[in-house]
């Protein structure tokens, strides 16, 4: 298929999604609770504490099932089980069933703008029976309401960091990009805090290797760690590098890996789309 076609039909695609997206939106809204206090969003639901009967751990929600849990003053056994420093009296939860990117850039850019600690990010084999991961992020605050605050911060960025994952009943194709990465990153990802970092994922992993190849071939990056079905994933059917290096080439890479990703995705099952909507690499 010409190139400049393929484009012309993913974005149409794209464009054609972000409409029908509203109008599933406002017929959601008739089925739903709907919110009395709290905040929403295209792809996130903030709740205010005990708006939904009662349930006052409750934060939010969003894309990839993902929901947002705040625990106030935690039950000592537990808080020795998961050997947090006896500072730590609440946690913020972010666990999903699907994806992993996302998850990781909100709550990065929750640890710079919060005052918690990173207590665990766990990589649980998931997407509901499809080719990834769900994830569990679990923040440690002294004060609940930083805690909460946190998994604010991370639902809240799902308005953006959905937008270059992609997929279609064949599989899916990620990028991720910051200019400045954090500690969630480097835990997760090897990212060197302060630096350009890059993620591409792709499944089946043979996808996922293309990209791969086709973004170190693009721009001067350094990858800094690379992931497999049997390496650094929960024996998921992908492929990825984590990269860093100027910020143009780290961006650079990403959108190369990207375009290619989509490609090979398309052949498979036809044009892949954003699931948040709207690609924010450019």
């Amino acid at each position: 298929m010409d190139k400049d076609l393929l484009v012309s039909q993913i974005m149409e695609k794209l464009q054609n999604m972000d409409a029908a997206g509203a109008t599933g939106a406002a017929g959601a809204a008739g089925a739903a609770p709907q919110l009395s206090v709290g905040e929403a969003g295209k792809n996130y639901k903030l709740f205010s504490p005990g708006e939904q009967n009662g349930f006052t751990e409750l934060v939010g929600t969003g894309l990839g099932d993902t929901i947002g849990l705040v625990i106030p003053n935690l039950d000592a056994g537990i808080h020795v089980r998961l050997g947090i420093d006896k500072k730590i009296r609440s946690l913020g939860i972010i666990s999903s069933r699907s994806a992993v990117g996302p998850q990781c850039m909100g709550a990065d850019d929750a640890l710079k703008s919060s005052n918690c600690e990173l207590v665990m990010v766990q990589l649980p084999r998931d997407t509901k029976g499809g080719a990834g991961h769900g994830i569990l992020i679990i923040f440690g605050a002294e004060d609940v309401s930083d805690a909460r605050r946190a998994v604010e911060i991370t639902l809240k960025s799902f308005e953006w960091s959905w937008g270059d994952q992609y997929g279609n009943e064949a599989g899916h194709c990620e990028v991720q990009y910051t200019a400045r990465a954090g500690e969630v990153l480097a835990t997760c990802f090897n990212a060197k805090p302060g630096k350009a970092w890059g993620i591409i994922c792709g499944a089946p992993a043979a996808v996922g290797l293309i990209m791969a190849d086709r973004a170190a071939k693009a721009a001067d990056i350094e990858i800094v760690m690379h992931a497999t079905p049997n390496l650094n994933t929960s024996n998921s059917n992908e492929f990825m590098i984590m990269f860093t290096g100027d910020s143009g080439a780290v961006k650079q890479a990403a959108i190369e890996g990207r375009e290619i990703g989509i490609q090979a995705l398309t052949i498979l099952g036809g044009p892949p789309v954003s699931s948040g909507g709207k690609p924010y690499i450019f």
